[in-house]
């Protein structure tokens, strides 16, 4: 056993310490948390921004270039953000099984791909939206994500004819504030938040840190982030195996 697995045994069974004394547990995550799941990241060194494209993601991913080649995007969008397929891992669970406990208040997550939900978290703050969520820009009608993935170019309201648009928050728009709010004030009242599977890099959503007023800071990712001197307790690792490893 090398030194650095038992260093980590000894920061998850701290990380079990904070878990079990506290009832006020907030979750907030990003890329890192679905890419176990077999979802792309887009900053990772295999990652979205590493492969070929016309186009590097982020201009893909943004409203002007949605407004502009909308069929572009969708190609995009339909081959590499619809990931309907993936199922939650042993992080999300446990999460889950935590809210269920009463112990965690609510998961906040920058991902869109709704497996929080799925793995069965109740109160989760969609900073970016969801895949799950679409509406017609013309006639406001709902659509799922297997609507959408069904639908190769642009997709169309069966109804009325009009773009469909991906409730996700694309690059110069601005993060709901209703959402903001909400996690802005389970973070300020939180006795535990445990941020994980993020590089911290991405505003507005990285300041949420903040907003944080307790001293049981935990921060668990793979890299280092531009946080982690702030942390109260740092674990290097997968985010799965070391939430698998803590017992409810």
């Amino acid at each position: 056993m090398s030194a650095n697995t038992e260093s980590n045994e000894i920061l998850i069974e701290k990380l079990q310490t904070m878990i079990t004394e506290s009832n006020n547990i907030i979750f907030f995550g990003g890329a890192g948390v679905s890419t176990e799941s077999g979802i792309p990241d887009f900053r990772s060194v295999d990652g979205l921004y590493n492969q070929k494209y016309d186009y590097p993601p982020e201009t893909i991913l943004s409203h002007s270039f949605y407004m502009s080649r909308t069929e572009e995007f969708y190609r995009f969008y339909h081959d590499k953000m619809l990931c309907l397929d993936a199922q939650p891992n042993a992080a999300h669970r446990k999460l889950a099984e935590l809210e269920q406990a009463g112990k965690l208040k609510a998961v906040i997550t920058q991902n869109i791909d709704g497996l929080h939900q799925m793995a069965g978290s109740r109160e989760v703050m969609e900073l970016h939206g969801s895949v799950h969520r679409n509406y017609c820009r013309k006639c406001a009608k709902e659509f799922d994500a297997q609507y959408m993935k069904d639908h190769t170019g642009v997709p169309l309201c069966d109804e009325c004819g009009g773009d469909i648009k991906p409730d996700v928050v694309l690059y110069e728009e601005g993060l709901d504030a209703q959402t903001m709010q909400k996690s802005i004030s389970y973070i300020a009242r939180a006795d535990v938040l445990i941020i994980g599977g993020t590089s911290l890099a991405v505003y507005p959503a990285a300041g949420l840190i903040d907003y944080y007023n307790g001293n049981k800071l935990v921060l668990i990712n793979k890299s280092p982030t531009p946080m982690d001197r702030r942390a109260d307790l740092l674990i290097q690792g997968s985010i799965g195996e070391v939430l698998g490893q803590i017992k409810i």
